[in-house]
């Protein structure tokens, strides 16, 4: 049985609340659970959006539960889990020039050797007449 802790949704169309709870992996997101931990309300202001059990949370991190992404968002503010930093250096550079990118690596395997070639022939027509002059 892989625990896990995590959020269930519980409010209502366009206002979302969440439940901290620690459910088997098995079961569905909304539905059967062990045990609520805390409370998180995203409408509030920040100071006041996430509340938990503390000592219920440390008990079940020492069962060997896991915590989702955002629960371990919570737990690493609260002090109890540190959180490893993630990695995704093209997060910052803007769509249109990856994707520049990616089609100028893709199509430039093709392209480079045709460059060459093409240089050649412009080449060999400026060595003709100076070996006509030299004769």
């Amino acid at each position: 049985m892989g625990l896990v802790i995590r959020l269930t949704r519980v409010g209502a169309k366009k206002r979302p609340q969440y439940r901290v709870v620690v459910a088997d992996s098995r079961y569905p997101r909304d539905g059967r659970f062990l045990e609520k931990l805390g409370t998180y309300s995203p409408m509030l202001a920040k100071d006041k959006r996430v509340n938990l059990e503390l000592e219920r949370v440390k008990h079940w991190l020492s069962k060997g539960a896991q915590p989702s992404d955002r629960v371990a968002r919570f737990l690493d503010a609260a002090g109890l889990l540190k959180r490893k930093a993630r990695n995704n250096p093209e997060k910052a550079i803007p769509r249109k020039e990856r994707k520049a990118a990616a089609e100028a690596a893709a199509g430039g395997g093709e392209a480079a050797p045709a460059a060459p070639a093409a240089a050649k022939p412009a080449e060999a027509p400026a060595e003709k007449p100076a070996e006509a002059a030299a004769s």
